[in-house]
């Protein structure tokens, strides 16, 4: 009887360690960020296209680590405190009423280091026409994918 109560201490030691230590290697879930921007901010990738295509007057800055669109002003990782401030420099000098639209698209919006303090520093410096690409998955799924054009040549500021 002894021996048998031996061997169930032993196996319920054993399973209640491997799970502790299975739980242990678990990866926490993702903390979803939370955005600064409304969905009336984000700027479908067509539209912007056709914008481009046309000529139109708009201010286009990536704010990332990825390639430039035409006419887009590399400022380099917003997540970087260097860039972020000569970006906050650039857009300081513009009329308030502009339309300017910033961009990464290395990664997921709920993962991007760069949109929310490039948008947080618009949004501070009261831009009324401040808007977001909306490149949810990345640049390359959701711009170049659908057949919209980079540069050829990327210039960073």
């Amino acid at each position: 009887m002894r021996k048998i109560l031996i061997k169930i201490f032993a196996a319920s030691a054993l399973l209640i360690s491997t799970g502790l230590s299975s739980q242990a290697q678990v990866s926490p879930t993702p903390t979803l960020q939370s955005n600064p921007w409304t969905n009336a901010q984000l700027m479908q990738p067509a539209q912007l296209a056709s914008m481009i295509k046309e000529g139109r007057k708009v201010r286009i800055y990536n704010i990332g680590v990825v390639d430039d669109i035409p006419g887009a002003i590399n400022m380099g990782a917003a997540s970087e405190k260097e860039n972020l401030a000569r970006f906050g420099q650039i857009v300081k000098t513009l009329p308030k009423n502009e339309l300017i639209v910033v961009y990464c698209g290395c990664c997921p919006f709920d993962r991007c280091p760069n949109i929310r303090p490039a948008f947080n520093l618009l949004k501070a410096q009261k831009f009324s026409k401040a808007m977001l690409l909306n490149l949810p998955t990345n640049l390359r799924t959701d711009w170049v994918s659908k057949g919209y054009p980079l540069k050829s040549s990327t210039k960073k500021i």
